[in-house]
């Protein structure tokens, strides 16, 4: 007598282990479908999608060593899910929560039409160190501080410990009807065709769970000793690089927590990368409760602000042409490798927002469509950090300074030399604010500014001038 199925629904939690819809299924001991559905809203990500391709090849790959299959489907979830299970008689179907206000109102939908017809609905944790209803005030409400959130969700204790990749799974055979068609990678369309723009992601990452682990294992044993004191300086490599594998789900905040906590480090050091996953939480605390995180400013008042329209000024901020040797270098990573270094992502936020006075969200809209690890919830309440425009934000008289942001973190200017090579000549006195320097001796190492390398867009001065006027204005001053 053949078992009824579990259909086991996955999203952006590309992993075996620590994969509690998985393993639930698995304990249960009923043959598993394991499908994922390419959605047409909402839209991602070129970046996205790239590493969404090789997370589904990877996946695929790795149940195929259990003996299994990753089913790739395309269309409406809301249509999909209910039809399939009915068709293979499934008994529950199980999938790993997600929290914006959207996707939950889709699963919400979803689980009211499985429970109709007779099939069970599960949903389990696993994409946050703690669910976002166990963290509020006093007064039951959301916290609007990091700092009061955090020392909340420390005081909840540690989070579960990860669960291990199941030993033995049984898989079902996906129903034979011309009702579903199972796409194959080369139907996917995900991947940069004419022109190919992905070879630099490709020569930078490689998604998975495998490679997850072993960037995990790097940074647990090696980056995380000088994590607290050197994760400012690009040019150290001092950060973790595993937040791409945090937003797809390749590794869980649980396993990264353990894993760091289990480490050879200082306490100062576990602490700042525990917080740094803490901010991560906060920022899905805030996108749980507002689903317009991205489109609105958490404080309204902000909407009103009256932004520059300034098309060539945003070109030259997106293609790392601004004159300003650390933002160019920052967005001349983010374009090859779909990803920036933290301390440099403030940098160029702030010089978007405050220096070319452009709206926050043409720049949050940009690192959506660049960034390989663009988060729903962080990216948008980052910009609004930088903006002032957020919740515990810096306020937006707070205008970093590009130049001395430079002389501090890449002092020698090796990051910008990597990035920007009309430069890789010039010595550290002049790198930082080529402008500044002597023109023949800038001359003398291969740059002609206005040839070889762009004048500034702005002025420093007059734009920290132009925005702080911008302020006292619009606040009535």
């Amino acid at each position: 007598m053949l078992t009824s199925p579990t259909l086991i629904w996955f999203r952006e939690d590309f992993r075996l282990a620590d994969n509690a819809a998985l393993s639930a299924a698995a304990r249960d001991g009923s043959p598993v479908l394991c499908i994922i559905i390419l959605e047409p809203e909402p839209p991602q990500g070129a970046a996205h999608d790239w590493w969404r391709d090789g997370a589904i090849r990877a996946l695929d790959a790795a149940l195929q060593e259990k003996g299994g299959r990753l089913h790739v489907l395309r269309g409406r979830a809301e249509d999909l899910v209910p039809a399939l299970a009915k068709v293979c008689k499934a008994s529950a179907v199980h999938w790993n929560r997600r929290y914006d206000p959207a996707g939950r109102a889709i699963d919400t939908a979803i689980k009211t039409q499985l429970k109709s017809h007779g099939t069970e609905a599960h949903s389990f944790p696993g994409a946050l160190l703690h669910e976002p209803w166990t963290i509020r005030t006093q007064a039951d409400k959301p916290f609007q501080v990091f700092t009061p959130f955090w020392r909340a969700a420390r005081k909840l204790g540690d989070p579960r410990p990860p669960l291990l990749t199941p030993d033995t799974l049984t898989f079902a055979p996906f129903p034979e009807t011309d009702q579903f068609h199972c796409l194959y990678p080369e139907e996917f369309n995900l991947l940069p065709i004419s022109p190919d723009w992905a070879g630099g992601f490709r020569e930078t990452w490689e998604p998975g769970e495998k490679a997850a682990h072993e960037h995990l294992a790097l940074f647990a044993e090696d980056t995380l000793r000088g994590y607290s004191e050197e994760r400012d300086y690009p040019a150290a490599e001092a950060c973790s690089r595993l937040s791409p594998y945090l937003r797809f789900g390749h590794v869980t905040p649980a396993q990264l927590w353990h894993a760091a906590m289990q480490a050879d480090a200082s306490a100062q050091n576990k602490d700042k990368f525990l917080a740094e996953l803490g901010w991560r939480e906060f920022a899905w605390s805030i996108l749980f409760e507002q689903a317009n995180v991205a489109t609105r400013s958490l404080r309204p008042e902000f909407d009103a602000l009256p932004w520059r329209t300034d098309p060539k000024g945003l070109k030259a901020w997106q293609s790392g042409r601004t004159g300003y040797p650390l933002v160019d270098a920052g967005m001349r990573e983010l374009w090859h490798t779909g990803w920036m270094h933290n301390r440099v992502r403030m940098v160029v936020a702030s010089f978007l927002v405050k220096h070319l006075l452009l709206d926050w969200r043409k720049g949050e809209r940009w690192f959506a469509d660049t960034l390989v690890d663009h988060d729903p919830a962080s990216n948008p309440m980052n910009w609004q950090w930088n903006a002032g425009t957020g919740v515990d934000a810096a306020p937006f008289f707070r205008i970093m300074n590009p130049i001395l942001q430079s002389e501090k973190f890449d002092t020698e200017g090796e990051y910008i030399r990597r990035w920007v090579p009309e430069l890789r000549r010039v010595p550290a006195s002049m790198i930082h604010a080529p402008w500044a320097a002597d023109q023949a001796a800038l001359k003398a190492c291969g740059v002609t500014l206005g040839r070889d390398y762009p004048h500034p867009v702005i002025n420093h001065k007059l734009a920290r001038e132009r925005a702080l006027s911008v302020w006292k204005n619009f606040r009535g001053n």
